[in-house]
């Protein structure tokens, strides 16, 4: 029986998560998502990737090439008297990730589900935070500092998911109304069928 695992440490770099130095960045919108705090302070994170596919663009050559597949993330935290998001900011990152002029949406999720995996330049910056006495760094970037991006042609390749060669991906079409995915965990109704041989237990 062949080996389940040999140890091999040589690339186990650990996470970093220092903040980005100051710049225009390229990136991916890679995930948006609503949370809150313990204390019910509610936000929606968007989480910017840092492309890996412009190392060679002489213009980022201190940002992308350096800090390629770093994450910055971006909070839209709810106003406090209103209990609503900023909605004039969302408008800067609609039109930054090519949604077109006009295009309805009903739901904050509608608005996650049209941003997701969009291609967009960022204007990030780096400063200090201070918090119960303690100073950090932090990246800040606001929402009018979200443009379209110079290089829509997506060739970023996930550190989990390796495209299939000459597999290309174009920045997210623009569309008038959010698509809905198909789940392929929905319930078809039909019944499924798992022999014994198929269970890893």
């Amino acid at each position: 029986m062949a080996d389940f695992l040999k140890t091999d440490y040589s690339n186990n770099t650990g996470g970093n998560f220092e903040p980005v130095p100051t710049g225009n960045y390229e990136m991916i919108i890679n995930n948006a998502q609503e949370q809150a705090t313990k204390n019910g302070a509610e936000s929606l994170q968007i989480d910017l990737l840092v492309r890996n596919d412009l190392d060679k663009v002489p213009g980022l050559a201190e940002t992308n090439a350096k800090y390629h597949n770093r994450h910055v993330f971006v909070d839209n935290w709810k106003r406090k008297a209103t209990n609503q998001y900023d909605l004039e900011g969302f408008q800067y990152i609609l039109q930054a990730a090519g949604v077109p002029e006009g295009t309805p949406l009903k739901t904050v999720q509608d608005f996650m589900k049209l941003i997701t995996g969009a291609a967009v330049k960022v204007y990030v910056k780096q400063e200090e935070d201070s918090y119960n006495g303690k100073t950090t760094l932090k990246n800040r970037v606001a929402p009018w500092n979200f443009e379209t991006s110079d290089y829509p042609q997506i060739q970023h390749v996930y550190k989990d998911k390796r495209p299939a060669a000459g597999n290309s991906q174009t920045a997210k079409p623009t569309q008038s109304a959010p698509q809905s995915t198909k789940d392929p965990f929905a319930n078809t109704g039909n019944s499924v069928d798992i022999s014994d041989d198929d269970l890893p237990f």
